[in-house]
Formats: structure tokens, C-alpha cells, sequence
């Protein structure tokens, strides 16, 4: 089960039903006691099938509903994760979530949900409803969060950063970004590149790791003296500067890296928009493989990351926490891989020609 919290809600919808049947009401109409009701709510085998049967009947005839909230505070245990994602709007973080509901449901947890909205202050305050709220363990997608932050956090509270630094002092999973932008150098690099750009993450936890990873390629391709690191960021709008920067210099590359699939995407407009064929006259390679990279219209050349596997692996990682009470160190790196698709092909041999 998903919750997806806001902070604030209306009045409207935050109206509470009347008369909600009660477990006292269950137990007479089914002709038992409230304390065998109780039982057979909490799936206990000391019930015969009979009174087990008489006891759904009437709770399906009443409309009955377990008090979620209270048999958590009355068993001192929530079985909820909060998530903590830096931005909704990315596929990525999504797609990561989905693991991470999906591990939890497997072992009857419930997940709570907060999007940071890019804001290291929404973050902090989504961690503080979190642990209002009684989370069990928390799960940072993409965090903002600085490591003195996270420092006092896990201290009181089972926690896994996804999709971030490595540097910090709570366990972590994520890919191995550093080669993932090595791969994707290496594959512009054998289609014949050499003058390859990169549009790297701004601010971004992990733009800093992938910006490492374009330069040790372009070294290791022996392409050094062709390095060109252009500001970006990671929402499709943030491409558009970068990209005219680009192609207002005399003799524009043939080649571009973005930092994900999103600041890509926004690429490819920008290029489009400029009359630039793609990949004729400037190839493109994304990052991240989320569902919009295999979209048609785009069919973007991009590096995957197993977002799901990734979402399991963090709950795990937290859930195993939660039951030996541990805080033992872990790093989950899993490896990237190159997938290519349209946006990619060998250099264009002359100057960069526009169709309009």
C-alpha cells in the first residue's frame, strides 16, 4: 500500500466519515465477543472457520474497516518506510520508488511518500513528518541532504541514501555513475567522436560523479584536449542555454553527453528547434534509461540503471535494519550498461549544416 502525502490538505478532503462502524458493532451483529472480532482482524489461527466466517460477514455487511492508525500505536510498530524523493517530476525516481513499494508490500510494510521538490529545506521537513509520523526507516531517492544532516538522522533512525554520494555515513545503493559516463564516451568515442560535449547535472547529487566520469573517458579515449563541460542541470528546460551556447561557437561538436534522459530530452528539442538533425549532425546520449528514452519520437542512446532493482536492493537494506536494529555500513553499487538506440551515429564530416 502507497501512501502519497501532502502537507497541506483542504478541508474538504480532509473530512472524516460519521458513525464509521466499530469492532464493538462487528461482534453484535456477528453474535460474539468484541475480543474474537479482534482475533480474527488480526488473523489469529485460535478462531473455528465458523465464527471466522460469521465475524467477515458482518463486518462486509456493516462496511467495517480496521483502525490502520491504532492497532500501529497499540502494537508500538507503524510497518511504514517513508520515501523521500527529490523530485516527482524525474521518471527516475519513479521508477526507483516502485521497488522500493514493491520489496515493502512483499513484507507487509506500507510506504509514505514526500517529494523534496529540489528543496533541501522541503526535505528537511519532510524527514521531521516522517518521524511525527513513526516511520520505521526512511529512504532518501536523490537527497539533498548534507552529511552532517544525515549524520544526526541516523542516529534515531534506520536510513538509505539512493542515488547519491557515496561519501556519506549511511548506507548507500546507486550505480556506478563514474562508469556509466565512461561508457557513454566510449561508445560516441568508437562511432569516431571526438569532439564530444558534456551537459552536466548542476546541483544534482550525483552530477559531480558523472562529470568525473565524462573526463576519465575523453582521457582514456585519448580525447583530453577536446574536454568541454557545459552548464546544465537536470529538467528539460535547462538544456536550452547550454545548447544555443553551443551552437553559437564557430565549429560546434559532434557530439553531445547530458547529465539524464530529462536534460536530453530537452536537448533534442532545443535542436530541433534549431533546425539541427539528430543524430546526423549531433549525436546524443542520455542517461538513466527511464521510460521516455524508448518513447518513439525519441528512441534516445542512453546509460540504464536498474531502477527497480535498485528500489528493492534500499529496501532491503532497510528493512534488514529495522529487524536487527543495525546500523552497519553498506554500499550497493550496481553496473551500468550502454543502451543504444537512434540518437546516436559516426560524425558528420563537414560543418554543421541546419535544415532550417
Amino acid at each position: 500500500m502507497v501512501y502519497r502525502a501532502e502537507r497541506a490538505m483542504s478541508s474538504a478532503t480532509a473530512t472524516v466519515a460519521v458513525n464509521r462502524p466499530t469492532m464493538q458493532d462487528v461482534a453484535l451483529r456477528a453474535g460474539v465477543s468484541r475480543a474474537l472480532v479482534s482475533l480474527v482482524m488480526n488473523k489469529s489461527p485460535r478462531v473455528s472457520d465458523q465464527k471466522r466466517r460469521a465475524v467477515l460477514r458482518a463486518a462486509a455487511e456493516l462496511g467495517y474497516r480496521p483502525n490502520l492508525p491504532a492497532r500501529q500505536l497499540a502494537r508500538r510498530r507503524t510497518h511504514t518506510i517513508g520515501v523521500l524523493v527529490d523530485n516527482l517530476r524525474n521518471p527516475f525516481f519513479g521508477e526507483v520508488v516502485d521497488g522500493i513499494e514493491a520489496e515493502a508490500a512483499d513484507n507487509d510494510y506500507s510506504v509514505l511518500i514526500l517529494n523534496g521538490r529540489r528543496e533541501a529545506q522541503r526535505e528537511i521537513e519532510a524527514v521531521e513528518t516522517f518521524l511525527q509520523a513513526g516511520v520505521e526507516a526512511i529512504a532518501l531517492v536523490g537527497t539533498r541532504f548534507s552529511a552532517d544532516e544525515l549524520d544526526r538522522l541516523r542516529v534515531t533512525t534506520p536510513c538509505v541514501v539512493v542515488a547519491g554520494g557515496a561519501s556519506y555515513s549511511v548506507s548507500t545503493v546507486g550505480t556506478d555513475d563514474r562508469l556509466g559516463a565512461e561508457l557513454a564516451v566510449q561508445h560516441l568515442a568508437a562511432l569516431g567522436h571526438s569532439r564530444i560535449s558534456h551537459l552536466d547535472g548542476g546541483r544534482s547529487a550525483t552530477a559531480e560523479q558523472r562529470s568525473r566520469g565524462y573526463r576519465s573517458g575523453m582521457k582514456l579515449a585519448g580525447l583530453e584536449q577536446f574536454i568541454d563541460v557545459r552548464g546544465g542541470g537536470d529538467q528539460e528546460a535547462d538544456a536550452a542555454e547550454a545548447i544555443d551556447e553551443l551552437l553559437a561557437v564557430s565549429d560546434p561538436p559532434t557530439a553531445i553527453f547530458a547529465f539524464n534522459d530529462l536534460l536530453a530530452a530537452g536537448a533534442l528539442n532545443r535542436l530541433d528547434e534549431a533546425g539541427v538533425p539528430v543524430p546526423s549532425a549531433m549525436s546524443l546520449v542520455g542517461f538513466d534509461n527511464t521510460f521516455i528514452s524508448a518513447l518513439r519520437h525519441l528512441s534516445l542512446t542512453t546509460i540504464n540503471q536498474p531502477t527497480l532493482a535498485m528500489g528493492r536492493l534500499a529496501a532491503t537494506t532497510l528493512l534488514a535494519q529495522v529487524s536487527d536494529g543495525s546500523r552497519e555500513l553498506q554500499r550497493h553499487t550496481l553496473q551500468p550498461e550502454i543502451v543504444v538506440r537512434s540518437t546516436t551515429c559516426p560524425p558528420r564530416t563537414g560543418p554543421l549544416t541546419r535544415t532550417r
